[in-house]
């Protein structure tokens, strides 16, 4: 019997939700190794072509608190499919799209069905397994897909745009999206009618959505606009004002949209900035190797996305060994071993940055770092859901992914300032080696801090500490460990 008190099919079950997590991770970075051939083919100036990534980084973590509480109230299966819906339809408007707006357009409705699909896959996939051995194994494969989805979408977006031109890395969703769908329609468990009808809190649903988005939008802005900018101080003051007003709606509305008890939860706390400052460091790194490649050693779009070949089976690896690691030791124990893991292997891709290094020499450091990103994505997913009852799953959920859209938007920001720090406006390939270099070494500067809040985490007990048989003679796959709050 399952969390949520469903048998059926729990393997595809599981495929479903894997896959549904590789097309979240995929369209988020397919269009990396594309940017240079869409603002050609759609006629972007270079200040406009960040918003491909804007766009749908902005409508992606604005509605994801959203999203997350829509799961809970409305159904995750029927958020779960709507999301797909939402990708496949986006991702025909962006293959057709003959200029900027509609391209633009697209990528955000790409991330409001981000923001749906997310929340309801992870929690789907902690209702339906067990907390402990069964949830860690499910969370293993799960994140060997959504992990390595990031560098799957570097190595595919080179060879569908070098092969079919631009339009390919949208198109590409939609038969991903459809026969998931297909799949998911027909293994996931229908949708338990609520006990009574409770009502939509529009105020704060409103408040705090457009909160998040002007948040993340002067995240995205800065870098490009300044940081002392009207437009992204503006974005800042407001979000703020509008965050402020949705704590205050939230505490005095009878069927609030976020429970504000849910911020209790000190695994949920921790968990959330622990995904935050795992997108802020490791996912930066496809950035800066497609960097290195292109634009340093003038690779094509095509060799660069096979060089991700390296990287994509070593997080691989690694996701389905921090399954393994997270039942042995722990859920903190596994972030902790991960993260100094990282840290290495990321300052040692770092000193091979260099414009005289090759290739061959940066690999030490990116099967190291690749391991360790598999290992962490796992566990500290498991973290942040660790012990919430199940009727905030999918708010949890998307707490867990806010904390991750947001660190990715926050981290790239600092790293690239880092970079330009150094190099200064329009460097030459050596110059910009060196900023490249800086922002790395950064990176596992950041990487090891992060093992502070792992160390905070609660103490799990390990697999072999738990006994096969437990008072009142249950068995050892009935004991659900649970973390404080």
């Amino acid at each position: 019997m399952t969390a949520s008190g469903t048998t059926r099919r729990p393997a595809l079950i599981l495929a479903a939700l894997a896959l549904a997590q590789l097309i979240i991770a995929l369209d988020y970075s397919i269009v990396f190794v594309a940017l240079p051939d869409i603002g050609e083919g759609v006629g972007f100036s270079g200040q406009q072509l960040q918003w491909v990534i804007g766009a749908y980084a902005v409508a992606f973590g604005g509605c994801l608190l959203l999203g997350g509480r829509l799961a809970d109230l409305l159904g995750r299966r029927r958020m779960f499919l709507t999301g797909l819906a939402l990708y496949a339809i986006a991702s025909v408007v962006g293959g057709l799209a003959a200029g900027p707006g509609p391209l633009v357009a697209a990528r955000a409705v790409q991330g409001i069905g981000g923001a749906l699909l997310a929340p309801a896959t992870l929690s789907l996939l902690t209702t339906t397994f067990e907390e402990g051995r069964e949830r860690n194994r499910a969370l293993g494969i799960w994140g060997a897909t959504g992990s390595s989805g990031m560098v799957v979408g570097s190595l595919l977006g080179g060879v569908l745009t070098q092969a079919f031109g631009w339009e390919a890395v949208f198109y590409v969703n939609v038969p991903l999206a459809l026969g998931v769908g297909l799949l998911g329609a027909r293994v996931l468990p229908a949708d338990a009618p609520t006990e009574r009808r409770q009502g939509f809190d529009l105020p704060g649903g409103l408040s705090v959505t457009l909160g998040a988005l002007l948040l993340v939008f002067g995240l995205v802005q800065g870098p490009e606009a300044g940081w002392a900018a009207p437009v992204t101080l503006i974005s800042f003051v407001a979000a703020a004002a509008l965050i402020v007003a949705f704590v205050v709606i939230e505490s005095r509305t009878a069927d609030p949209l976020v429970p504000l008890k849910v911020f209790s939860y000190k695994s949920l706390r921790l968990g959330s900035l622990i995904t935050f400052m795992f997108m802020a460091t490791f996912g930066a790194s496809a950035y800066f190797l497609t960097l290195a490649l292109q634009t340093v050693r003038d690779w094509s779009a095509l060799a660069t996305g096979l060089a991700f070949i390296l990287p994509c089976a070593c997080i691989l690896v690694g996701s389905v060994v921090g399954g393994k690691l997270a039942t042995a030791f722990g859920v903190r124990g596994t972030l902790v071993i991960g993260l100094v893991i990282g840290a290495v292997g990321t300052a040692l891709f770092a000193a091979f940055l260099d414009s005289g290094s090759t290739y061959l020499q940066m690999a030490p450091g990116i099967v190291v770092f690749s391991l360790a990103q598999g290992v962490i994505w796992t566990a500290m997913f498991s973290a942040a859901t660790a012990g919430v009852e199940e009727q905030l799953q999918g708010l949890a959920s998307g707490l867990a992914t806010s904390g991750q859209q947001v660190g990715a938007a926050v981290g790239l920001a600092v790293l690239v300032a880092v970079s330009n720090a150094v190099t200064g406006a329009d460097p030459a390939p050596a110059e910009l080696s060196d900023g490249l270099q800086a922002a790395t070494y950064t990176s596992a500067v950041l990487i090891l801090l992060t093992v502070g809040l792992a160390l905070a985490l609660n103490k799990q007990p390990k697999a072999a500490d738990i006994s096969p048989v437990v008072a009142g003679g249950l068995p050892e796959e009935s004991v659900v460990p649970v973390q404080n709050i």
